[in-house]
């Protein structure tokens, strides 16, 4: 391949949307309806399923490809669907992959694999990457979560791999806006940066990336966007005052208490976040007060 195999922009606010499960522990697939229906009207540019606020790993690769399946028949006209198929082997993921995109995805989101974590250096991971790539049938993009993993993916190993006509972009979850600021500058301009968390995403676009997937997207596509929107017409002032009171917000819902937090929140906001799968447990009674109260305050409520 000599060029780039996909024009498509990863440009916008996307949520990694959280799996519904009903009393039962199994997928409640009329509450995913009913809240992509209600996320079809925020002003995102499309959704990542079986990302880690999906609960991915506590999911069978049937129930995986599925809920691709599902949100694909939902998805409106204009918008992305980013599926999560990193496995802990290449045969296995490139397995997934081709199969979410048969059910409809326009892009893997990729992250790498970590059991072997000691021996899953650079040039491991960067092999990994590319064999992936060489076979996928839609275009690939890089998922570096070190919080989750163990791992943080080496800068020049992401630099290496974006010039890879496949892999398009990457979702940069650890935090390091200076590393972010380096992988914009150092890597081909069709390399698309996304931040993974909504408590850096300024810092992320003034350092040159161009969207991100954030876990608070589900609940605040709206002033996410409106970050977004301000860094395009240069106005730092305003999004430097929507995204102060994120920051918080961000850090209860999801770095304090996690998927179950996120969850707690949705059902606050009257979607529908419903129970964890075992083994996650969920929030106590004072820790959903304690959502409550800085919802509130950052008036998402």
């Amino acid at each position: 391949m000599t060029a780039r195999s996909s024009s498509l922009s990863l440009a916008g606010v996307f949520p990694p949307i959280p799996t519904p499960f009903g009393g039962d522990g199994q997928i409640d697939y009329e509450h995913l309806k009913s809240n992509v229906e209600r996320w079809n009207r925020e002003p995102l540019a499309g959704y990542v399923v079986g990302g880690s606020n999906g609960e991915y790993v506590s999911l069978t690769a049937d129930e995986r490809v599925e809920l691709v399946r599902k949100v694909r028949a939902l998805l409106p006209e204009g918008r992305l669907l980013i599926a999560g198929s990193g496995m802990e082997s290449t045969a296995a993921t490139l397995d997934l992959t081709k199969r979410m995109a048969e059910a409809g995805a326009h892009v893997a989101l990729i992250v790498n694999p970590n059991y072997y974590k000691r021996k899953l250096l650079g040039a491991a991971l960067e092999k990994f990457y590319k064999e992936v790539a060489d076979a996928s049938p839609i275009p690939v993009m890089i998922y570096n979560v070190p919080a989750n993993t163990g791992v943080d993916i080496p800068a020049q190993t992401i630099v290496n791999l974006a010039r890879h006509p496949n892999i398009i972009g990457m979702k940069e979850s650890g935090g390091d806006v200076a590393k972010i600021g380096y992988l914009v500058e150092t890597t081909p301009k069709e390399f698309q940066v996304l931040a993974g968390s909504a408590g850096f995403f300024l810092g992320a676009l003034a350092m040159g990336a161009v969207g991100g997937v954030m876990a608070l997207a589900n609940i605040a596509a709206g002033r996410l966007a409106q970050i977004l929107e301000s860094c395009k017409k240069g106005d730092l002032t305003g999004a430097r005052a929507i995204q102060l009171p994120l920051i918080a917000a961000n850090s209860t819902v999801t770095s304090r208490f996690g998927v179950p937090g996120l969850k707690a929140a949705l059902d606050l906001m009257t979607y529908y976040g419903g129970p964890v799968r075992p083994p996650l447990l969920p929030v106590s009674d004072d820790d959903r007060a304690a959502i409550r109260g800085v919802l509130s305050r950052a008036n998402l409520l």
